[in-house]
């Protein structure tokens, strides 16, 4: 399969992973009293809503090819933190809104994979990329739920880090999240994703393709 041929079965699975990360967010925001997602049409499972151009598509695919590393986002989803009756802890729910649909989003990836061992030599055609995208699927969202859990702002496990730590520790964190992005990208520079992101996601994945019966 060559690279264009790639590309365009990894698309969909890419595209959801990040969009559905953000509606996520906000179904649970709205769920908690913050409306302001609805309100903006940012609870829609149409990717549309949600695509930023270069963070959606062009630097995740780029990435992808270059190193097989994932990284990306879509448009942010508005919290607003007044709306909700119990700030601090509902907005680590709300963080944990995302990876939560990456994994439920794994499964269901995991089970197109199995669905597509079903299908019959006949349809090999159909089977060989749809396995293909199951399995790109999985791994996709399993990075994505990994990267996210980082305690570190502005991803979602420094909310999480927020909420257990002491009122003025989680105001010095929320300080770093202008940096947030440069720190993550020295972590990853230094090894991060080799020592981290990478063994963790390869565990989750074959416990997860166990799990399914995609392996022996």
């Amino acid at each position: 399969m060559n690279a264009v041929q790639y590309l365009s079965v990894a698309l969909l699975p890419l595209v959801f992973a990040i969009t559905l990360h953000e509606a996520a967010h906000g179904w649970v925001a709205n769920r908690l009293g913050d409306p302001t997602a609805r309100l903006q049409g940012r609870l829609s499972f149409n990717p549309l809503r949600h695509i930023d151009p270069v963070g959606t598509i062009l630097v995740p695919m780029v990435l992808l090819m270059l190193s097989g590393f994932i990284f990306g986002w879509a448009k942010p989803v508005p919290v607003d933190t007044r709306n909700l009756r119990h700030p601090r802890r509902d907005m680590a729910l709300v963080a944990l809104a995302g990876p939560g649909a990456n994994l439920l989003m794994a499964i269901a990836w995991g089970l197109v994979g199995r669905l597509a061992l079903m299908l019959p030599v006949s349809l090999a055609w159909a089977a060989v990329p749809l396995a293909l995208m199951g399995k790109i699927g999985l791994l996709l969202n399993l990075i994505l739920m990994v990267l996210n859990l980082l305690p570190l702002p502005p991803l979602d496990g420094s909310r999480v880090l927020a909420w257990l730590l002491p009122a003025r520790a989680a105001q010095w964190l929320d300080r770093i999240e202008p940096y947030g992005i440069l720190i993550l990208l020295g972590l990853l520079y230094l090894g991060l994703w080799q020592k981290l992101i990478g063994p963790l996601t390869t565990l989750l994945a074959a416990l997860l393709q166990t799990w399914l019966g995609l392996k022996g």
